[in-house]
């Protein structure tokens, strides 16, 4: 984070300094870990959490080195000295109003762009995409993983540098109001949305309340930024009379393409990202020349992405256009997105194992939309190829009223996709394994198991060299860990035990 001293934090957040901190003690590291303190310079967030209260590590946390804290209380040393701290009423709102101002200071110091990015499926491939190419032209900080709440995306600002020439941050949200939130924090300067699904329907009431959130980062670009959206998903399309900003279309339908065009000549839109001949390689990954600009001559360039899944194409063009929406040249978004492969962890994670099986890791998150993506992908690398397909699937959360319906939908998709195995796993997914068994799967072609390790049990037995397997579930479920299990059991030399995954993403 930049310097800043304990009485400029305080003034930042609204809080009150304990006697015991100097109010010019500089800070340069934030964290509500109190395992991540740094060797100096650590304000410590004492923040409540899901399964216990930041406040009874303060002791551990100045143990290990951090020299200040965010609390919400008064608090004291074993031995009654009280603790060097900043006082708020919310330790959350707190981070969000410091990282408000490290943003602002940090626009103050040298030019900067902000780039916010949302949707419900696609947000953190697209967010590592556009990392890479801008990357190539400056000093570039965005999320570790997927932190993208009202926790992550501070945490995400407190990285950044007063050099930092592009910040790319991932927003994601469980209710109305929470991009606005983050867009507050940050003012981005182009915003990008890429599709709405039905992840997390239960909390926000519907799908036309994730449509009205998801639009509120249309809505906070000011008239000298961009807005960047998907002509191909209608809700997303729709925002663009939300937007202050100039809107650019980005397009995989060559329909869609020629509308946008249509929409540039008019004066409707400002501007154009279209995937001119999409088609599938031998990998399924999406192959097609990259057209920046509405004009029938605009330059082509070709390039296939080194992510697994033809759906991915959405996710290219959305880090395309906001590229260059960010000054970048269509050849060189072309040259760097050539080839680019995903770079945070259990995307379409392939593993080809020494014995002849082949896992793909989906298993970050899930919801209805992102599922039958998945799962066209592992159908069509089984037709193309001829090798046995299996789906291990598990629960998608937060679905709310809808959990039943989606999951009975998906579980029907798979029969009708023509996959060979399924494996469900967990009693949450149960009404997916009931809807393919009701779609006509019978005999040994569907199976339930209660959990993941009874999962790798069955799998262990059944799968044989040759065979495709896809594992995916939402991030609470845990299968991640099973795939990277799997992904390893093929090896002469067994692999560590996994890593979890970071808990702080939103859909």
């Amino acid at each position: 984070m930049i310097a800043l001293t304990a009485a400029q934090i305080a003034e930042a957040v609204s809080g009150t300094l304990s006697p015991a901190l100097d109010p010019q003690t500089v800070l340069v590291h934030v964290t509500p870990d109190s395992r991540e303190v740094a060797a100096e310079g650590t304000l410590y967030v004492a923040k409540p959490g899901e399964r216990a209260d930041g406040h009874d590590f303060i002791d551990a946390a100045l143990a290990a080195g951090a020299v200040a804290v965010l609390a919400e209380r008064p608090t004291q040393a074993p031995d009654g000295a009280e603790h060097p701290s900043i006082v708020v009423e919310d330790a959350v709102l707190a981070m969000g109003a410091l990282a408000r101002e490290v943003v602002r200071r940090i626009r103050e110091h040298s030019p900067t762009t902000v780039i916010g990015i949302t949707g419900s499926a696609g947000k953190t491939t697209t967010k590592d995409l556009l990392a890479a190419l801008l990357a190539t032209q400056g000093p570039t900080v965005a999320p570790v993983g997927s932190y993208n709440g009202e926790v992550g995306v501070p945490l995400t600002v407190f990285r950044a540098e007063l050099e930092t020439r592009y910040l790319v941050v991932e927003m994601g949200a469980d209710h109305v109001g929470n991009i606005a939130y983050l867009c507050d924090i940050v003012r981005p300067d182009v915003g990008v949305v890429l599709m709405v699904g039905t992840a997390h329907a239960g909390s926000f009431g519907g799908v036309a309340n994730i449509a009205a959130t998801k639009g509120e980062l249309a809505e906070a670009v000011g008239p000298e930024g961009a807005v960047i959206l998907n002509l191909d998903d209608d809700r997303v399309a729709a925002m663009a009379s939300r937007a202050q900003a100039p809107v650019t279309w980005f397009t995989a339908d060559e329909a869609g393409a020629a509308r946008a065009a249509q929409d540039v000549a008019a004066g409707r839109a400002a501007g154009l990202v279209a995937a001119r001949g999409l088609h599938a390689d031998d990998h399924e990954r999406a192959a097609f020349d990259l057209q920046i600009g509405a004009d029938a001559d605009a330059p082509r360039h070709p390039l296939t992405s080194g992510l697994t899944g033809l759906h991915h194409a959405h996710n290219v063009l959305a880090a395309a256009a906001a590229a260059h929406a960010a000054g970048m040249a269509p050849a060189d978004v072309a040259r760097v997105l050539d080839g680019l492969g995903p770079t945070s962890r259990f995307r379409m994670e392939r593993t080809d194992r020494p014995d002849g099986v082949t896992i793909i890791n989906d298993a970050y998150n899930a919801n209805p939309e992102s599922m039958r993506a998945a799962l066209r992908t592992l159908a069509t690398l089984g037709r193309s190829s001829g090798r046995r397909t299996w789906a291990v699937l598990g629960e998608m959360l937060e679905l709310g009223d809808a959990r039943v319906r989606e999951h009975t939908l998906v579980g029907e998709s798979v029969v009708r996709l023509n996959i060979a195995q399924l494996l469900v796993v967990g009693a949450g997914a149960r009404p997916l394994y009931i809807g393919a068994l009701n779609e006509g799967s019978w005999g040994d072609e569907a199976h339930f198991v209660e959990d993941a390790a009874q999962a790798e049990e069955f799998l262990a037995e059944h799968l044989a060299p040759g065979d495709l397997v896809l594992v995916k579930s939402s991030n609470g479920v845990g299968l991640a860990a099973l795939g990277e299990r799997l992904a390893t059991a093929g090896a002469s030399d067994p692999a560590p035990a996994p890593s979890a995954c970071p808990k702080e993403s939103r859909p």
